[in-house]
């Protein structure tokens, strides 16, 4: 039982290093769990995160105080931007003040591989809901960290099986020249070579390219009946944008993004992303929940509707404040231990669960996005091609190698 009826949500700024620990809470102390949510504001990864997994932290706590009449308290925010030294710092900070008692959200893998191992030994949960690195729950996993929405071969694999299967089987691959961009490459052509496909080539960029001319002429020149995005944010918005003018999709290739939520598809505009492929593990209108929770949302960030990012914040904080509740501590690796043993159940992402390496285990889904014809409403993007159940959606965790899991 929560002692008080407190429940502070905080979240500071920071970037100094510092070495102490907070010690291990046997309760919760004064009934306060804190929250902080560490995240991009101003960055190219602000408008899939950034103040949407503000207001869907908030959003969390409003329907933990339904089941739990806990007030919540304010929720400041902060920009740490993108550097991997920046984040981790702030983490440090945040544990040795003892400010927070979880950690959510954490876009750019790098950074968020930071933020992990800054929190393995401490007292601080990790709630990611924004990086895409299957490292987090794979080599580098920890007691820690909890990895909700998406990975790197969550999204390969969904979209490379899928597309497979409606023969289209000879791939050319446009990836950004990082470790994030080559994991979904080496994870989607994988698939395709397992499959009986075959990859044709390939085109390294570097990250906030602006100019994609070159790599999409070695892309049509190639022959490949698909051509696979493997970049985010920025990067891969341009990269539609430029297929789109180079016609690339009207010369009969498919254009399939590894990885684009639904602000990119916003902002590359129905009539150039239509007919483009993407995985994703939430669409906001999916269901009567999901719905009603997009409106909720759209309230508080002027008629937006919620990514997956988001949708995952929203999600992994709840599960995390009932397992906090339910386990009477906010010492982070009993609270994990807790979101592992209690099944999740939301209305966004369904029923779920924490395996032992630290992924939720959900549902994931391919989609290909409407022609503005097919578009009924604003923010009405997507159709539904396949369900990919969630025993299917993730790597199997004997193949992960994350030290925790015993073989």
């Amino acid at each position: 039982m929560l002692k008080t009826k407190t429940l502070t949500l905080s979240l500071l700024a920071g970037c100094a290093l510092a070495g102490a620990m907070v010690p291990a809470q046997a309760e919760i102390p004064a009934g306060k769990i804190r929250l902080g949510v560490l995240t991009d504001l101003s960055g190219f990864a602000s408008d899939s995160t950034g103040i949407g997994s503000v207001a869907a932290a908030q959003l969390a706590v409003e329907d933990f105080k339904k089941e739990r009449p806990d007030p919540p308290g304010g929720l400041p925010s902060l920009d740490p931007q993108k550097k991997p030294a920046v984040a981790p710092a702030t983490a440090r900070r945040w544990v040795s003040e003892g400010t927070v008692d979880a950690i959510l959200d954490v876009p750019f893998s790098s950074v968020a591989l930071g933020v992990s191992d800054a929190l393995r030994d401490s007292k601080v949960a990790f709630i990611a809901s924004g990086p895409g690195t299957a490292e987090l729950t794979g080599a580098r996993c920890s007691p820690n960290t909890v990895h909700w929405t998406y990975d790197t071969w969550a999204l390969a694999h969904g979209t490379a099986a899928a597309l497979l299967k409606q023969k289209k089987d000879t791939w050319f691959f446009i990836t950004a020249d990082y470790a994030f961009g080559h994991a979904l490459e080496n994870d989607a052509a994988s698939v395709v070579k397992a499959g009986g496909g075959k990859v044709l080539g390939n085109v390294r960029h570097p990250t906030n390219n602006s100019d994609f001319s070159s790599f999409l002429v070695q892309a049509q020149g190639s022959g490949a009946k698909v051509v696979a995005l493997a970049n985010a944010v920025g990067d891969t918005i341009n990269s539609v944008k430029q297929a789109s003018e180079f016609g690339l999709t009207s010369g009969g290739q498919v254009l399939a993004a590894l990885l684009m939520q639904l602000t990119d598809v916003y902002s590359v505009g129905l009539p150039v992303a239509k007919g483009l492929f993407l995985t994703e593990g939430f669409y906001w209108d999916m269901n009567d929940g999901t719905r009603a929770f997009a409106d909720r949302f759209a309230a508080k960030v002027n008629g937006r509707r919620p990514t997956a990012n988001q949708a995952g914040v929203y999600a992994g904080a709840l599960h995390y404040l009932r397992a906090a509740a339910a386990a009477n501590t906010t010492d982070g690796k009993l609270v994990v231990a807790k979101m592992k043993e209690m099944p999740s159940n939301d209305p966004l992402f369904g029923k779920g669960e924490v395996r032992a390496d630290g992924r939720h285990i959900h549902d994931m889904f391919l989609f290909q996005v409407k022609t503005p014809e097919q578009s009924k409403r604003p923010w009405d993007f997507y159709t539904l091609v396949q369900t990919i159940p969630a025993a299917e959606a993730f790597r199997p965790m004997a193949e992960g190698r994350c030290p925790m899991v015993v073989n």
